[in-house]
């Protein structure tokens, strides 16, 4: 009995709240937003963590091409660099 009664008194609640201008704002808000974000220049949080990805192993085998120039470097005569 007390499980319905709250089931109830939820259900009134609701169709109360759906009722309200509050609803409308709600709902106008969400497709302000929406709208808002599709015109932006935006990327899924999982494609921007790929790029990070792609970014940290460029930046490893940058250093190693550095460090084997240095090397390559040093192994030339003195006159040569």
């Amino acid at each position: 009995m007390e499980t319905n009664f709250l089931d109830d008194l939820n259900r009134r609640i609701r169709q109360v709240l759906d009722a309200t201008p509050a609803r409308d704002v709600e709902r106008n808000l969400r497709a302000l937003m929406s709208s808002t974000f599709s015109r932006m220049d935006l990327v899924t949080r999982e494609e921007f963590d790929v790029q990070q990805e792609v970014l940290r192993r460029t930046r490893e085998k940058l250093q190693q091409l550095e460090a084997k120039l240095a090397e390559l470097e040093k192994s030339l005569p003195a006159g040569r660099q």
